[in-house]
């Protein structure tokens, strides 16, 4: 009975315990399935918090910066916007506003920038009164002209600051002006009361400026390129180059009419290091004029007409001191040109002109193919001066064509003699508008020739002899 009673009781235990066991596990049950439960809730809630109107999922702002894995790639930095469009400073590009505002400050952001540009859209006409463009820039900055740019087409008074040229670009570096568009001088209100009152200015109308400016001006620049724009009817001068070093000038066109007084090409005065090629220049003055102070300059490939040459000077003008040295120019065709390759000095000047190469130059009905003139003067009547700027060891070479006034002509210094001049295959036939000598003329010029030559009266013009020009040269040549 008692061991009856003992097993009884260890039943008891034993379904209790399982009771126990049964009652534990679903409770652990129901608690993993309530969280469960109340985890999709919680998700669904933060999802619908998440969602704007539209159905679309905004990503919840994190707390916390996640660590990038070291194989990510990193993201691209924020770049800032190299071109600048003058329309969108405010410009209007009909040619009637004036917007010379929005160009200086489409010109004072890009200058801020490397590796800027400052455009110039096509199909837009952008008119500018006298500006100047300045630097220092950050490097590679470039101005693209693709539409028309216009100066005014009235004569403006104003300082004299205002009437050396219309567009100045001053105290630039790694500086380029390029494009498809145009720069309009719109000179022709200029040019009209010149011709009448050259010799009598004080006729010329009171309002009316004894200045004219140039186009385009660079003032103090280095390493400038200007390449395949057009450059018309300016007042005066087109493009000048002022006290500058490392310029390029490539596949321009410069034009303006014959009777467009002083309207030069291209100017080149103090500066160094220049390479003009592979361009067209038809103007009302010198293609391309060098002045003092230049040296290593280049000029090649160039179609030259209408106008007066290729011309280094006038130098020496009152007495000044003029020094050009390092000079070649080749292959040039000029057609219908007052002058071809000429040298030009005033009397009294001092100074001198050396290393200067004219070569491979074809010319077509060209008044006077071959010049140098140390009697210049651009009045009637000047006064005869001593001394003169010496001019020494110019070459010609190969130059063929036809001319319609002189083949030829040296008119040196009776004081300071040419010296080391050389001519060499040169064969120059009147042309059908020949109206004129056709014998060389030459005065006081020393140094040698090699055939062929033609005509033959250029076989007796240089005389021989050296030493003591060559003091003489070296001597008045000092200053420089």
């Amino acid at each position: 009975m008692a061991r009856d009673m003992k097993r009884n009781r260890n039943s008891s235990a034993y379904f209790f315990r399982l009771f126990s066991l049964i009652l534990l596990f679903a409770f652990s049950a129901l608690s993993v399935e309530a969280r469960k439960s109340h985890g999709q809730k919680m998700h669904r809630a933060q999802h619908k918090k998440h969602t704007n109107h539209k159905g679309n999922v905004s990503t919840p702002p994190r707390t916390r910066r996640s660590r990038i894995p070291a194989h990510a790639p990193a993201s691209p930095p924020i770049t800032e916007s190299t071109i600048f469009d003058v329309l969108s400073f405010g410009a209007k590009g009909d040619g009637i506003c004036d917007d010379s505002k929005a160009v200086a400050a489409a010109w004072e952001a890009a200058c801020k920038v490397p590796g800027a540009t400052m455009e110039f859209p096509s199909e837009f006409k952008f008119l500018i009164k006298p500006t100047t463009l300045q630097g220092p820039c950050q490097p590679h900055l470039t101005l693209q002209i693709d539409g028309l740019v216009l100066a005014p087409s009235k004569v403006w008074s104003g300082p004299k600051s205002s009437l050396f040229q219309w567009i100045n670009f001053k105290w630039l570096q790694n500086f380029t002006i390029q494009g498809s568009g145009i720069v309009d001088g719109q000179g022709s209100n200029w040019w009209t009361p010149s011709s009448p009152f050259d010799s009598m200015k004080d006729k010329r109308p009171k309002t009316f400026p004894d200045m004219k400016p140039t186009a385009l001006r660079f003032y103090s620049s280095y390493n400038v390129t200007v390449r395949d724009i057009k450059i018309i009817n300016s007042p005066n001068c087109h493009l000048k180059f002022d006290n500058s070093r490392g310029v390029e000038v490539n596949n321009i066109t410069i034009s303006a009419p014959e009777t467009s007084l002083n309207t030069d090409g291209i100017h080149l005065q103090n500066s160094q290091d220049v390479e003009i090629h592979h361009s067209y220049i038809g103007c009302g003055d010198d293609c391309v004029s060098i002045q003092t102070g230049c040296s290593n300059v280049f000029v090649h490939h160039i179609n030259c007409g209408p106008g007066h040459g290729i011309s280094l000077g006038g130098l020496g003008k009152g007495g000044t001191v003029a020094c050009v040295s390092n000079i070649i120019v080749d292959s040039i065709f000029m057609n219908n040109t007052l002058y071809g390759a000429r040298i030009k000095t005033w009397q009294g000047g001092l100074g001198a002109v050396k290393n200067v190469s004219f070569s491979n130059i074809q010319v077509s009905d060209v008044k006077v193919p071959i010049m140098i003139d140390q009697y210049y003067c651009d009045k009637h009547i000047c006064k005869n001066k001593t001394g003169a700027v010496a001019v020494s060891g110019v070459k010609f070479d190969k130059i063929t064509g036809t001319y319609s006034a002189q083949p030829l002509h040296l008119a040196c210094s009776s004081s300071v003699p040419c010296s080391n001049v050389d001519l060499s295959a040169i064969n120059l036939q009147p042309s059908l508008e020949f109206r004129g000598l056709r014998d060389a003329l030459c005065w006081n010029s020393y140094g040698k020739s090699q055939a062929p030559l033609v005509p033959t009266s250029i076989d007796y013009c240089l005389l021989k002899g050296g030493s003591v020009l060559q003091k003489i040269s070296r001597s008045h040549g000092k200053s420089c």
